[in-house]
């Protein structure tokens, strides 16, 4: 059973550990009494921008449930004794979600990615979950938002009436959004990155053995070597120094 309290923290950062089908059923379960917050995945990249970036750090404190999503920030929550630790990606929650409210018992808004990306995602839900709720979708600009358009885009989503609301903005953008959104949006935010593009299919996923192996960041560093080598070098490495050499 998810312990929504049993948390590890990683770089000093507070990572709740359990198991994927368990905390996807807790999730679906307590969906309205978690209305008006909002959850993470934090992967090596984002564990360590919230350690060295004080304001992003506030945003994953501020959220309702973290999770692992990362292998190596799994590993280290086994090192510490938490035995149940393990990788929860967004991608393979929102599947476990969609399995869960194929049903219609959920219903969902996406908010972020390009709009080819979410009119893809729209025709994949229709064939994989017939009869999934889906209240909307929305594409923000790719620039940052006035206060008058986030509190805009804020009445829409409510006024959708959704249980769930997926926010595909990309780190650290999406956790930001989520923390200033909090109280304010009448539903659940789940920040899940580029999840929005793998169920869509316009980004490859890498094969289960990589991800199994801790290897999607190779995977997804050499689908896109220009955007992503000096993000994996330096985070990656950073990660390594303060978790073994510095120990925290």
């Amino acid at each position: 059973m998810f312990d929504p309290k049993k948390k590890c923290p990683v770089l000093g950062i507070k990572i709740n550990t359990g198991r994927l089908e368990e905390a996807a059923q807790y999730i679906t379960d307590e969906r309205n009494n978690l209305k008006g917050s909002y959850v993470c995945f934090s992967n090596v990249h984002t564990t360590v921008m919230a350690y060295k970036n004080g304001n992003y750090r506030k945003a994953l404190e501020g959220a309702a449930i973290v999770f692992a999503d990362g292998k190596p920030v799994a590993a280290e929550q086994q090192k510490k004794g938490f035995k149940e630790a393990s990788r929860i990606a967004g991608p393979d929650f929102m599947k476990e979600i969609f399995e869960r409210s194929r049903d219609g018992s959920v219903s969902h808004f996406f908010y972020g990615s390009s709009q080819e990306t979410l009119d893809r995602l729209m025709e994949n839900l229709k064939k994989d979950y017939p009869g999934m709720d889906i209240r909307g979708m929305y594409s923000p600009p790719f620039r940052k938002l006035t206060k008058e358009e986030t509190d805009q885009d804020i009445e829409m989503i409510n006024a959708s009436g959704a249980d769930m609301v997926w926010i595909g903005l990309g780190a650290p953008k999406q956790e930001l959004f989520m923390y200033d959104a909090k109280k304010r949006v009448n539903a659940l935010m789940l920040g899940v990155g580029a999840g929005f593009a793998f169920h869509a299919g316009t980004k490859k996923r890498a094969p289960l053995w990589m991800q199994r192996l801790g290897l999607e960041w190779f995977f997804r560093l050499l689908s896109d070597p220009k955007r992503l080598f000096k993000r994996y070098l330096v985070t990656n490495t950073q990660f390594l120094w303060y978790t073994r050499v510095k120990k925290r």
